[in-house]
């Protein structure tokens, strides 16, 4: 059976998706709010941390103005910066405690604000941690994406199917209870009153999750909406059929999406996820603009022989994602103020010229050849 048609709860008579889907949750007495009080309609120049060198687009039909270019989560070579910071294997066992990594984390949270950066996405229990830290004593200098990801639908889901399997499924209303509380349990552990937007990690084939599934989800964006909680609401998700089906079933919920585009992305001649993306009005932020680390020849310390064409081709990739009007910004790792700068001078470049765009296509060809085994994922996103 496809999962996408499996029957849901109703409310009051009404099927949840469909009162979602219609707009008629406000009628059904389940009206979000927060969002037209704190954001909606707001002057550009008021966008937090504006500066006039910085440009901004609007976040879909949120109200907001954002960076062109923002601040991603992750740190995957900050041990470049700060070395030994990793205790494990890989950057998510970076020593959150370590006074050098607190600092680096805060000097490029403080150049962001310098730059007129305003968006950071953090998505997992780690990032979420540091980010909040590195905004204490200047929280509303910086919108905060917020995505508390290991205890999010991909180990709920996990736990919900087996219940389902062994006869003994969770209760209605389970997924929503749990995400919840994970909301609540991330905003008491990191000191946040409130998160600009709560984006849900999904599985990366988010067509994995049921409808059920998907339809708990949306309840707890809701609710969280509702609660004053989060301000807007969205999900993370690798599927882009699935992301353009959430999209045009819970318009009224779905406000952002984040999901992979990088410099060798181009937009589908037909049936294209940003013809959801434009109609609907929903903020776009892409993953992975350098396809990973992969763009770059060298391993980004700053003494790197080949510093000055990375950081050309980074600010080139930048520029190539920024063509497509429908993107609200890329959202790449950052591990040094340099770095900022370099990516918030992309933004003041003009569009890619012959010659540059014939150089990043053969940097992006190369790239594709670098790609390790656990991003070979990636190059499916070369039409979106």
């Amino acid at each position: 059976m496809d999962q996408r048609k499996e029957k849901t709860g109703k409310t009051n008579g009404l099927n949840r998706r469909e009162l979602m889907r219609t707009g008629a949750v406000a009628a059904a007495g389940l009206a979000v709010s927060g969002v037209s009080g704190a954001y909606a309609g707001t002057d550009v120049t008021k966008t937090r941390s504006y500066n006039p060198e910085m440009k901004y687009r609007p976040l879909g039909k949120s109200g907001l103005h954002i960076s062109e270019v923002c601040l991603g989560g992750h740190w995957k070579r900050v041990d470049k910066m700060v070395p030994g910071v990793f205790k494990g294997r890989g950057w998510l066992s970076a020593d959150l405690d370590d006074s050098d990594f607190l600092k680096n984390r805060r000097d490029v949270v403080t150049r962001c604000i310098e730059r007129g950066i305003n968006y950071i996405d953090a998505c997992t229990v780690q990032e979420v941690i540091t980010y909040a830290r590195a905004l204490k004593g200047r929280r509303d200098a910086m919108y905060l994406g917020f995505s508390w990801y290991q205890e999010e639908m991909r180990s709920l889901s996990r736990q919900w199917q087996e219940a389902r399997k062994k006869g003994k499924p969770m209760p209605a209303g389970w997924i929503t209870k749990q995400l919840m509380a994970a909301l609540d349990k991330g905003m008491k552990q990191t000191g946040l009153d409130y998160v600009d937007i709560w984006r849900i990690t999904m599985h990366e084939q988010s067509g994995r999750h049921n409808v059920t599934e998907v339809d708990e989800m949306m309840a707890a964006l809701e609710k969280a909406r509702k609660q004053g909680k989060a301000r807007l609401t969205g999900f993370s998700s690798h599927d882009r059929p699935h992301i353009k089906w959430m999209i045009e079933t819970y318009p009224e919920v779905v406000q952002v999406v984040v999901t992979p585009y990088t410099a060798k992305s181009k937009v589908m001649p037909t049936d294209s996820l940003f013809d959801a993306i434009t109609k609907h009005g929903i903020g776009f932020f892409g993953i992975k603009p350098f396809a990973g680390t992969s763009l770059f020849k060298g391993d980004s310390s700053p003494d790197s022989p080949t510093r000055e064409e990375d950081d050309r081709l980074a600010r080139m990739a930048i520029r190539y994602i920024l063509c497509n009007k429908a993107i609200t910004a890329p959202i790449p790792g950052i591990i040094n103020p340099q770095q900022v700068d370099n990516v918030a001078k992309a933004v003041q470049e003009p569009d890619l010229d012959k010659a540059e765009a014939k150089v990043l296509s053969t940097a992006m060809d190369e790239a594709w050849a670098r790609l390790p085994d656990d991003y070979q994922w990636l190059k499916k996103w070369e039409y979106v």
